[in-house]
């Protein structure tokens, strides 16, 4: 099995160091390290690692703002370990979508479930967001050939299942989808 990939980040040198060793001892491979927000945006973009670990209180951008990116543009989940525990962060933790959130200290054993888990959550998020997609593509679909079946009935006089299987043989004639069949008649029925 593949090592997870991390990158690490946060603005004291020394607790990276620590925090390296650590999870190069769990068996975990640290890829990147960062002492800023903005930093650990670019090597992340940049090396695509499994997991982001970083601190909430960081120079240039803080990590709530860099896990906010970091998920909007799907690179990494994020983890959060930090100090800070007050209600206001957690809610914008939150809000950025960050997978898991370790107050420190933490304990060496707490690392390792806490990363398994945070990948597993951020997995599941993957495969919910890629059944969304699916789903509003089949939906989109469907939609199209609706309005081209209602064409080819207004135009043609064929019933709703001829106007179906009219769309349906053309698919298969031309080796095209059903929604590029329907975007086409819909196209000619425009000119």
């Amino acid at each position: 099995m593949a090592q997870i990939r991390l990158v690490i980040a946060d603005d004291e040198s020394i607790i990276r160091m620590n925090l390296k060793e650590t999870l190069v001892s769990l068996g975990y491979l640290v890829v990147g390290e960062a002492g800023d927000g903005v930093s650990v945006i670019n090597l992340a973009r940049e090396l695509r690692p499994d997991l982001v670990l970083m601190d909430i209180k960081m120079p240039k951008l803080d990590g709530i703002q860099a896990a906010k990116v970091l998920t909007e543009e799907k690179i990494a989940p994020v983890l959060l370990l930090t100090a800070y525990s007050d209600r206001e962060l957690v809610d914008r933790a939150k809000d950025a979508g960050v997978v898991n959130y370790i107050v420190k200290p933490f304990r060496e054993a707490e690392l390792l479930p806490a990363i398994e888990i945070a990948m597993a959550r951020y997995q599941e998020f993957l495969e919910m967001d890629k059944q969304l997609h699916d789903l509003k593509e089949t939906l989109d679909t469907r939609k199209l050939v609706e309005r081209a079946k209602g064409v080819l009935m207004d135009t043609q006089g064929l019933k709703e299942q001829e106007a179906f299987r009219k769309i349906q043989q053309l698919s298969m004639n031309t080796r095209k989808s059903m929604k590029e069949i329907a975007q086409a008649i819909l196209l000619a029925n425009e000119i």
